[in-house]
């Protein structure tokens, strides 16, 4: 286990780099159905009619950790509105990432990830790793690594009907 987390750390930091990659803009995203780290049943088919932001992330990823305070934040401010954001944890147990849920009063739903639903993503090969989803379902941008936060409000905002 120590050797999976010293390669996915090193992964981590070789993708500090964040890219939108446009290869991914209009791809149906992948429907799938978990239960939340809270017993919740989530699947994304509910989420349709919602501007998604889906976060791969890890207890042990510095990044990751990062950026959750700004994603709560905007969970609160354009929930509202019709963005709905999903963490689906990397980890390999379920309680660190309770304890970090707890840590930073996650109010958005929280998965646990597992190399299946990454590989439906393409392969999560670097953390963080978020995907910008719209109302109809389809993949609109995809951010790999440390991610520009004020490109991605920005681009959320210009997604957000009324806005």
């Amino acid at each position: 286990m120590a050797r999976v987390r010293m390669i996915a750390a090193a992964l981590c930091l070789s993708a500090c780099t964040a890219s939108v990659a446009s290869d991914t803009a209009l791809r149906v995203a992948p429907d799938f159905t978990r239960t939340d780290i809270e017993g919740q049943a989530f699947s994304m088919r509910s989420c349709r009619g919602k501007l998604v932001l889906l976060n791969f992330w890890a207890t042990w990823c510095g990044p990751c950790l990062t950026e959750i305070p700004r994603f709560i934040i905007w969970q609160r401010t354009y929930g509202p509105a019709g963005l709905q954001i999903v963490g689906i944890s990397m980890d390999d147990e379920v309680a660190p990432v309770k304890r970090a849920v707890k840590k930073y009063h996650v109010d958005y739903p929280v998965l646990m990830g597992d190399p299946q639903l990454a590989e439906i993503f393409g392969g999560v090969l670097g953390l963080p790793l978020s995907y910008l989803i719209d109302s109809q379902g389809r993949v609109v941008a995809r951010y790999q690594g440390d991610a520009d936060l004020k490109q991605l409000e920005l681009q959320i905002k210009s997604l957000l009907p009324g806005q």
